[in-house]
């Protein structure tokens, strides 16, 4: 399936399991000295993807518009936040909030991808 919407749903998703597991980990470490707080950039990449997207015309009487790339997240540490005394920056109530955001987000991914699939299926069985 070519589809920019179906890409947009993929790279969506790849990035929200991504935050789960950045999530889930600094949640584990919240105890760890020394220990930076990781946080996945996804957003903005595909903000700045979806700018560099132009429509193409392969017939004087389409219009048609660039494949969404593959937008793959970016993990990176968080150094400009308040720093506990064992050198450790996790703030527990800001990742379990962040948690909760990302699991909504992933569930309603999930359901535009099945709905997707059950209009695709429609069509195929129709």
């Amino acid at each position: 399936m070519n589809d920019i919407n179906y890409n947009l749903l993929k790279n969506a998703l790849n990035a929200a399991s991504t935050r789960q597991e950045v999530i889930s980990s600094n949640i584990s470490n919240v105890n760890t000295d020394n220990y930076k707080v990781g946080q996945v950039q996804f957003e903005s990449l595909l903000v700045q993807a979806n700018q560099s997207l132009s429509m193409k015309q392969t017939n004087d009487m389409h219009i048609g518009y660039d494949d969404l790339p593959q937008i793959d997240p970016v993990v990176t540490k968080r150094t400009d936040t308040a720093v506990k005394e064992n050198g450790n920056n996790v703030d527990i109530d800001m990742e379990m909030a962040n948690q909760a955001q990302n699991s909504l987000y992933y569930n309603a991914l999930v359901t535009q991808l099945n709905a997707k699939y059950g209009l695709l299926n429609t069509a195929i069985s129709s």
